[in-house]
């Protein structure tokens, strides 16, 4: 498919996502980045979203729970270009009811070439980066050429 560059804002959209076993450490995490997540525009799955909002003062624009279709609407807001990186601590260990979901949400973030964090150390990484405060340019597949060639 052919490329196209799409312009990262320099105040990111940022999606906020844990499995249960997880929502402790990434509440941790998020109290420990809290001043660099307030300059973001944040995005959660319901119950993640909630719980977080409600510990740290932080505005999180929160979607319905993962298991009941936040996953998928969170892949939709990444599809339209509308989150720019996802911290997802996801719980390698324990599978859960929706797991394709998960998989289907990982996939699309990969499809759109969005930053992923998987666990504390990778989202240390993104958050410790330059590029995290500044306009980044990425590359995204060109949906419209593909329409365009199909017709």
């Amino acid at each position: 498919m052919k490329k196209t560059i799409r312009t990262m804002p320099a105040h990111k959209n940022i999606a906020l996502v844990a499995h249960d076993h997880y929502k402790p450490e990434l509440l941790r995490w998020v109290v420990e980045n809290k001043t660099k997540l307030q300059s973001h525009f944040l995005y959660a799955t319901g119950t993640t979203g909630n719980m977080l909002s409600k510990e740290t003062g932080l505005a999180i624009k929160s979607l319905i729970s993962g298991p009941m279709g936040g996953d998928q609407q969170l892949g939709a807001l990444i599809s339209e270009g509308k989150i720019d990186m996802m911290i997802f601590f996801w719980d390698p260990l324990n599978a859960v009811p929706h797991d394709p979901d998960v998989k289907a949400l990982l996939r699309i973030a990969s499809v759109w070439n969005i930053p992923v964090a998987a666990n504390r150390a990778t989202a240390n990484f993104l958050f410790n980066s330059v590029l995290l405060e500044q306009e980044v340019d990425i590359e995204i597949p060109d949906y419209q050429a593909y329409l365009n060639d199909r017709i």
